[in-house]
């Protein structure tokens, strides 16, 4: 039992003795006491003020007198007004952190047969253009809120939709056939996807430079996009890709293959993955069906052109396409079919999409329709919404070209830790191999800490100068903190000094151990909190003072020159187990945790 559990229940039996009345659980309430005031532990009086019909302080006071004569876990009180602080004996945090030591999944929930199934959609690629940073934050998003869940005891699938047909295809594909010459990744000496995202730009060049013709010809801009050659090409494209031209398949066929082999090397490096994919080239026709279905049954209306619209005017919302008036889909039919595949394949209790907040109103949408055609889920569907990611410089536009691509990144980030390392000589004696998976853990890591610590719902901008800092609120002063650590567990084995299983109550602890005790045993509740909230943020700038907290401690106290052989056991296992939970927790957020710095 914990501390507040079992000071919950004294405290309960002390109503209950000085009132004759027992409380309710919700009117016992216990928080962390402040910095400014004794105590490690503060009960808020107010709500038990109907049972004791007594004023804050005398409550306040009553209880505290019978806890102290009761509870042994509670050496002293003070009472503040309505509120009454509790200082809990150094025996009963050595006694919690010897229970934390032996509980192997601190912190974690395993899944049983009765767990609610979540199915977690993240990813989400066009097959137009390599990953890139927006991608980034989605996918450390994604797979961390699917660690975060699998830790709160529910069964968890990862899953990723491709988008891969459409008509930002499609121009990628036109612009191949007309400037591309036969070229392929192994002729161009590129990755994969990025040589298709470089098609992509060129259409957009030489649709811009058509557009401005045009203008230069007296159009208007709207005028223009109309009459643009290009851009009808492409739709053409697409039309005969639904219709099964064999060319057109053909060419998609080669070019998608080309990018989902760049795909999977930036989700191997990134460190993410999934157990379900699904594709909307397959999902898509079953969207036709159920929008098909719903215009039957009078769900949808037709227009004179034979676009399909669904009127949400009744829900305070606008029209929204299911079908061009060519019979081509849009987004929201391909999602409609995803939706379907994934419940007939997936007992799924929970269906999360992981996506940008500027896709918030297609959401609303997508649950409404699911619901109108009358799929219980439908009303369900969760969509955690973040903000976008950008640069100091600004937003990044794919067709432009100027986005940060994934690989990039990460390979500078790779990069900017091993040249630290360098200038610090921290690499001098390593071998190289080593030196470089050190400077893999950390880029990587700083990586996805500088992003998982804002709150997800929130716009960030991404410095990379910054992340990789081993000073301040940053992945790689957290690493550095559980090397070290790491290494004072491996030179008190070198010198022979035992951790024993279980650590001796009979010690007279500081203020500072003490309150490194309550703060490992915060990471459960920090842990339900985060997956109630859907806020990787929560894991780790609860890391992030856990580590402060142990730097401090290391500062002012010795370990392995402490002569007192009991007390040194006892910081070392404390030490050990601040390690165990900062690993824990980075595993929550993808990151790896070196040993040696």
């Amino acid at each position: 039992m914990s501390i507040i559990s079992s000071l919950e229940h004294s405290v309960n039996q002390a109503v209950k003795a000085l009132y004759g009345v027992e409380p309710a659980a919700e009117q016992i309430q216990l928080q962390k006491t402040k910095k400014e005031f004794n105590g490690h532990l503060t009960l808020v009086t107010f709500p038990l003020l109907k049972i004791s019909r007594k004023s804050p302080e005398q409550t306040a006071t009553e209880i505290g007198e019978y806890l102290k004569e009761h509870d042994s876990a509670v050496c002293s009180t003070e009472v503040v007004k309505g509120f009454l602080n509790l200082t809990i004996a150094a025996a009963s945090w050595i006694e919690l952190l010897n229970e934390i030591r032996t509980d192997e999944n601190f912190g974690h929930r395993s899944a049983t047969d009765s767990s609610p199934l979540v199915m977690i959609e993240y990813s989400s690629p066009n097959t137009n253009k390599p990953l890139h940073l927006g991608h980034v934050r989605n996918n450390l998003l994604g797979y961390s809120l699917a660690e975060i869940l699998k830790a709160n005891g529910n069964k968890v699938v990862k899953t990723n939709i491709v988008n891969d047909r459409g008509i930002h295809i499609c121009k990628s594909m036109l612009a191949w056939q007309k400037w591309g010459e036969g070229i392929t990744p192994e002729k161009a000496g590129k990755k994969d996807d990025h040589l298709i995202g470089d098609f992509y730009v060129l259409f957009d060049k030489h649709y811009k430079a058509e557009i401005a013709e045009l203008m230069q010809q007296g159009k208007s801009k709207e005028e223009a996009e109309a009459a643009s050659l290009l851009m009808m090409e492409a739709r053409e494209m697409l039309r005969k890709w639904e219709q099964g031209d064999d060319e057109t398949v053909a060419l998609w066929r080669t070019m998608n293959d080309w990018v989902y082999k760049g795909f999977d090397e930036t989700y191997k490096k990134m460190g993410v993955d999934f157990d379900k994919i699904y594709y909307e080239s397959e999902t898509y026709l079953v969207g036709k069906e159920e929008v098909l279905r719903g215009l039957d049954a009078g769900l949808f209306v037709k227009d004179d052109d034979g676009s399909v619209w669904a009127d949400l005017t009744d829900e305070g919302l606008d029209r929204k396409i299911l079908l061009r008036a060519d019979g081509t889909s849009v987004y929201m039919t391909q999602d409609i079919g995803t939706a379907k595949m994934r419940f007939l394949d997936y007992p799924i209790d929970k269906m999360v999409y992981v996506v940008g907040n500027e896709q918030n109103y297609h959401f609303q949408v997508l649950s409404i329709l699911l619901d109108r055609l009358g799929f219980e889920f439908g009303k369900g569907l969760a969509h955690f919404s973040y903000g976008m990611v950008e640069l100091p410089e600004g937003k990044m536009k794919s067709r432009e070209g100027t986005v940060v691509d994934a690989d990039d990144l990460m390979d500078e980030m790779i990069k900017t830790a091993a040249d630290i390392a360098q200038e610090m000589g921290k690499a001098k004696e390593m071998p190289a191999e080593e030196a470089y998976e050190i400077a893999r853990k950390v880029g990587l890591g700083s990586l996805k800490y500088f992003i998982l610590k804002v709150d997800p719902r929130k716009n960030m901008t991404f410095n990379p100068r910054e992340s990789i800092d081993f000073n301040g609120n940053t992945g790689s002063f957290i690493q550095y903190t559980y090397a070290r650590i790491c290494s004072v567990i491996r030179r008190a084995g070198e010198s022979g000094m035992d951790i024993p299983a279980t650590i001796t109550t009979d010690l007279k602890l500081s203020e500072k151990e003490e309150g490194l005790i309550q703060k490992i045993s915060e990471y459960a509740d920090v842990v339900k909190e985060a997956g109630y909230t859907y806020s990787p943020a929560l894991i780790a700038n609860y890391v992030y003072d856990l580590v402060k907290e142990y730097n401090q401690f290391y500062h002012d106290f010795s370990i392995l020159r402490e002569e007192n052989d009991q007390l040194r056991s006892f910081r070392l296992a404390l030490s050990q187990t601040v390690a165990s939970v900062i690993r824990r927790a980075m595993s929550l957020l993808g990151i790896e945790m070196p040993e040696r710095m």
